[in-house]
């Protein structure tokens, strides 16, 4: 499996994803998910990708041959963002359905993606494209997109992303979204790959790779873990326990190993 994400805030982007690719229990590997496009000074994009592995890189391969052969349209002609997710749209469902024509069996070729970026003078955009090439744009609300095992790492994003959250805030919360997720999932894993972009800087933001042991990555795991149990102690109590709290409860010393 897989798991994405994409937070759009009024300071810029974070793309986060993980790394595993899983083709059965004995076939493990790594491979980035995370695929950026910049011109620097005209135009960053950057495509996060989930499903079928081998539409994934024939559509990275094919977006970047476009550029290459100055094929029309390409990331580099295209108008605006949404011209940029009808492009990959028609670019992805034309790769799987050039592999369902191959495929003798019953693979499902499908992939799924979070497109977004900036062109000079334009807002900072995030889609998500489906297999069938229609696509749909982060809402006003909730300024955040996500791709494959979602649902660990959604309530976080629920909770905090708003448009005003001070940008490397979003980015360590998409890292704790991540987090919950390799955490509750076996087939999510490292190393996290990240980029963070600051809205008309028009360059490749920050990539950053954090792999299993590291120093960041599991001091960030430790602090939230410590911070769930702390939450949890402060909690109302229920009637019955305001006269009489558990005795143990109090005072309690937590120790934390480590993303362990």
């Amino acid at each position: 499996m897989t798991y994405c994400l994409a937070i759009n805030v009024n300071d810029g982007i974070v793309f986060c994803s993980d790394s595993r690719t899983n083709a059965g229990t004995d076939n493990v590997g790594t491979y980035s998910k995370l695929h950026p496009f910049v011109w620097p000074g005209q135009r960053f994009f950057t495509l996060l990708s989930a499903g079928n592995l081998a539409t994934t890189q024939a559509v990275v391969k094919k977006l970047n041959s476009d550029i290459a052969a100055a094929t029309t349209p390409n990331l580099l002609t295209v108008a605006n963002m949404q011209e940029a997710a009808d492009y990959l749209g028609v670019v992805s469902t034309e790769v799987q359905k050039l592999h369902s024509t191959r495929d003798t069996a019953t693979t499902n070729f499908e992939a799924t993606f979070i497109f977004g970026g900036q062109i000079v003078g334009q807002p900072t955009e995030i889609f998500m494209v489906y297999p069938q090439g229609n696509y749909i744009h982060e809402s006003q609300e909730h300024p955040f997109l996500q791709i494959g095992e979602i649902k660990y790492g959604k309530p976080i994003l629920d909770r905090v992303i708003k448009r005003d959250v001070f940008l490397e805030r979003a980015a360590r919360c998409a890292m704790v979204s991540m987090n919950s997720t390799i955490r509750s999932n076996v087939t999510v894993g490292p190393p996290v790959d990240m980029i963070i972009y600051k809205r008309d800087s028009l360059d490749g933001g920050r990539r950053l790779y954090y792999g299993e042991d590291d120093t960041f990555a599991r001091e960030l795991s430790a602090k939230w873990n410590e911070g769930l149990l702390l939450a949890l102690q402060s909690l109302p109590r229920f009637p019955w326990e305001v006269s009489n709290p558990p005795a143990e409860e109090e005072h309690r010393v937590v120790n934390f190993p480590g993303n362990n």
